[in-house]
């Protein structure tokens, strides 16, 4: 095993001084963890800005959405350790539920409030909702229309009678239940969208749509390039392509 001094550095940032060569993964197999760790710790963040509490947000959310709750419980004690909020964390879960599904989610949650009790973080968190049922849709349709201009009541306006009560549960539901919610800005929040939905794979059109959203709100070539290439470890290439011929359709570099 021979890893770079950077690797190594990051290393013990995000998990502590250890010996390396004792990682379970070092021991069993160590090529890999080398080719790895070199990676995702050294190469990939010379061409990453993102600050440490951005890229281990941005990780966290997107392995929910792969899903893949081993390294999401590895990153998760990097986050506490690295003193990452508990309020954001569980937001990045729970933003999660309208575009992966309670299916995936409710693991997490799961796994998120274990990590919590054992790190005596007291349970349940300061609440962040600042919707009700009576002002969900309209507040949750004020935020897309933040994010998407006009293209929302075009629409709204355009889709068929029988799939109405979608794009109502669009408003009510994913923007206003969720994005509305305090914990994480909105520029952030469209960022983790954009995050989940290349994670996943099978959404180019909706990978498209966030970026078009991310642009709008403010998160430039340049950070969607550097969230994407954050992600490469992890997603892999073919995700990771897709996500940048969509940036490069609606932001081309100049």
């Amino acid at each position: 095993m021979n890893l770079t001094k950077k690797a190594q550095q990051t290393f013990e940032t995000l998990f502590g001084k250890v010996d390396i060569a004792q990682v379970p993964l070092a021991k069993t197999d160590p090529e890999f963890f080398s080719n790895y760790a070199n990676f995702a710790f050294d190469d990939v963040l010379q061409h990453s800005d993102l600050n440490l509490q951005e890229r281990l947000l941005i990780i966290l959310a997107s392995l929910v959405a792969i899903p893949a709750l081993g390294e999401y419980q590895t990153i998760l004690g990097a986050a506490l350790k690295n003193n990452v909020s508990p309020v954001m964390i569980k937001e990045v879960v729970y933003q999660a539920t309208p575009y992966v599904g309670m299916g995936k989610v409710i693991d997490f949650i799961n796994a998120t409030n274990e990590a919590f009790v054992a790190n005596n973080i007291a349970l349940p968190l300061q609440p962040q909702a600042t919707t009700n049922r009576q002002n969900r849709k309209d507040k949750g349709l004020a935020t897309q229309r933040a994010l998407f201009g006009e293209a929302i009541d075009k629409g709204n306006a355009a889709a068929p009678a029988d799939v109405k009560h979608i794009r109502e549960f669009l408003s009510a539901n994913c923007f206003g239940d969720y994005y509305t919610r305090t914990g994480l800005d909105l520029k952030f929040r469209e960022l983790l969208t954009f995050v989940y939905i290349l994670s996943m794979g099978g959404a180019d059109a909706q990978v498209r749509a966030h970026v078009a959203g991310n642009l709008r709100i403010g998160n430039d070539r340049a950070r969607l390039v550097s969230v994407v290439t954050a992600l490469v470890p992890y997603i892999g290439y073919p995700r990771s392509l897709n996500a940048l011929g969509a940036i490069d359709e609606l932001a081309p570099y100049s």
